[in-house]
């Protein structure tokens, strides 16, 4: 009872001195000290008269005292993350964080490798691990990979550890990791307001929409009460997810209904030719020779119709359609072809002309930058510039336009109208054992409207 007596002296002196440690961990700890245990035989009704044997037993359990010192030396750490803005110091990135470590800023400040990090691109994602006090311990900074062919498939993490009294950093290249998640929702407005609703990356909604833009006009028939289901790729660093532009996950299968009217589509790769494509359950191609726009998504201001010029001040035929977009916003060629012509063009400003089979031609102008060459061969959504607002442009745009045999055509209806991409007749029975793996998985993103989950 005395030795019991001095234990417990010992944790109340030991919980003064250390207010913030699980003193509670203690209380458990002394439920094991000197205790008495006792073991009575079973009692059946027919065995009350049977002897009974008692049985004491001392627990011995490790010196209270070394126990109280490793509680009093065990760090808590406390772990946040956050993404750095562009305006953002070290000061004000570890004010977020909830660190205090004038050392750590320090090393921060001038060590080579963290400050062209942090002083780089905003949106890259920062976690830090520091103890009670705001010291920190510990530091990851992900972000797309430096080099550029590598963004699609990989990662850079950059370390930031402390050893003793100083910091050490390291900078590597790690593979992206791919989760399946399924997501559904309901228009109400627009495409993206559902999509942001649900949860699920503006990537991923885009591809949606071209998948589906061969029957779906999403500029003039999408319906409030329109529903959609997706089964998609989501990219992950180090487990965590990210929404980097250079790294979008991949739709592996959705549905949409539009204005009561079921449209299923599921991504298939060709195992002998290697290439990818996104077919309707039934096997036809979702691909057409050419895409519906050179933009994964955008609103479109001015069509082809007759418009009011705004520069020219009178009414004129508008031969091709125009894309209201921000200034970097990427554009892409809408067919296979060969780069025809791609420089300063009067009031165009910066264009590329794009020759393709059949003598097609379309025409990408105002951009802000210009990424092929005369002569290169280029593919379908591979991209070509930038948007921007130069020539005769009175803001940011595309003007884009698709010409047969010289003649002036509407892009939207010879999109429609294109040949559509077969699927071979060896792929076939690879092809339905896909659609029977991703209806499941529609099924179950159905019941989900409005959400997204997700799964290793």
């Amino acid at each position: 009872m005395i030795e019991v007596k001095v234990a417990l002296a010992r944790a109340e002196a030991f919980a003064a001195k250390h207010p913030r440690a699980l003193t509670g961990t203690v209380v458990g700890l002394l439920t094991g000290f000197a205790i008495t245990a006792f073991g009575i035989a079973p009692l059946a009704p027919d065995a009350r008269d049977l002897p009974q044997r008692m049985l004491a037993e001392t627990v011995q359990t490790n010196d209270l005292e070394a126990q109280l010192t490793a509680l009093a030396e065990h760090q808590i750490g406390l772990s946040r993350s956050e993404l750095t803005r562009s305006s953002d110091t070290v000061e004000s990135l570890f004010k977020r964080l909830g660190a205090f470590d004038p050392v750590a800023a320090q090393f921060l400040r001038n060590d080579p490798l963290a400050r062209r990090t942090l002083q780089g691109r905003a949106g890259k994602s920062v976690q830090l691990t520091a103890d009670a006090s705001g010291v920190v311990q510990a530091m990851v900074v992900r972000f797309p990979a430096e080099k550029s062919e590598q963004q699609a498939t990989h990662f850079s993490r950059l370390s930031i550890t402390r050893e003793g009294k100083a910091f050490v950093s390291k900078l590597e290249t790690a593979p992206l990791q791919a989760q399946i998640r399924l997501g559904s929702g309901t228009i109400q407005s627009s495409l993206f307001a559902a999509t942001d609703e649900a949860r699920i990356p503006d990537a991923i909604a885009s591809q949606m929409a071209d998948m589906f833009s061969g029957e779906i006009d999403f500029h003039r028939e999408l319906r409030k009460g329109d529903r959609f289901s997706v089964v998609y790729e989501s990219l992950t660093a180090d487990g965590e997810s990210i929404n980097w532009d250079s790294a979008a996950g991949r739709v592996i299968a959705g549905e949409f209904v539009n204005n009561g009217r079921s449209h299923s589509a599921v991504w298939f790769k060709d195992s002998v030719t290697g290439k990818g494509n996104f077919y309707a359950f039934d096997g036809q191609s979702k691909r057409r020779a050419f895409l519906a726009s050179p933009m994964e998504f955008s609103r479109i201001t001015s069509g082809f119709a007759m418009r009011f010029h705004p520069i020219l001040q009178s009414w004129r035929q508008h031969l091709g359609v125009d894309y209201g977009a921000p200034t970097g916003t990427p554009v892409r060629t809408v067919g296979d072809g060969a780069v025809e012509f791609a420089g300063w063009q009067n009031g165009f400003g910066n264009v590329v002309h794009v020759r393709h089979n059949g003598d097609r031609t379309t025409v990408y102008a105002h951009l802000s930058r210009i990424d092929v060459k005369k002569g290169q061969r280029i593919e379908q959504g591979q991209k070509i510039g930038a948007v921007g607002a130069t020539g005769w442009a009175t803001g940011p745009h595309l003007h884009f336009e698709f010409r047969v045999k010289g003649s002036h055509q509407d892009p939207r209806v010879i999109a429609r109208a294109s040949e559509a991409v077969t699927l071979p007749n060896y792929a076939r029975n690879q092809f339905r054992q896909t659609v029977a793996s991703v209806q499941s998985q529609l099924s179950v993103a159905q019941s989900m409207d409005g959400g997204v989950s997700g799964a290793d």
